[in-house]
């Protein structure tokens, strides 16, 4: 069986090729042969015909998965760089929180170091003053057990 190409140039070629008919514009062809590719190109027809429509649907469906993949896709990259921006934002937030945590940290440890200067100065002062009293009460005494010891001798 031919196929419908040769069927077709083969029916070109009978009709260029056919003798014409005098003090007309038409020719003559054997009817059997013509009818007989006629008959077979009914038969290809089809066939060929199916076939490019499966080949047209079988596009389509391959054009309509790439769609869908290609949707996909991008609702993936969509998501992803919402994920992304959402990160940096949070991220952004936590260093703004870390460093505002760090300051108070520094603050109330400046007045903790001032409290406890200002503590141990006091202390210290309070110290010193019984001390002094201390040194005093030691030369009073000292002093009346000399006196004491003088008149004594």
């Amino acid at each position: 069986m031919a196929s419908v190409e040769e069927l077709v140039n083969s029916l070109y070629e009978m009709v260029q090729d056919a003798g014409a008919v005098p003090f007309t514009d038409k020719c003559m062809l054997e009817r059997d042969r013509v009818l007989d590719m006629l008959d077979e190109l009914r038969v290809s027809l089809p066939a060929d015909l199916k076939m490019a429509q499966d080949i047209v649907e079988r596009r389509n469906e391959l054009i309509a998965a790439g769609k869908r993949e290609a949707d996909a896709l991008k609702k993936q990259a969509e998501e992803a760089a919402r994920t992304l921006v959402s990160e940096t934002e949070v991220v952004r937030a936590a260093r703004a929180k870390a460093q505002e945590l760090v300051m108070n940290a520094e603050n109330q440890s400046r007045e903790l170091q001032k409290a406890a200067n200002d503590y141990c100065e006091d202390t210290l002062k309070r110290t010193e003053e019984s001390v002094a009293l201390g040194l005093d009460e030691v030369k009073k005494a000292r002093l009346r057990f000399r006196a004491l010891a003088s008149k004594e001798q």
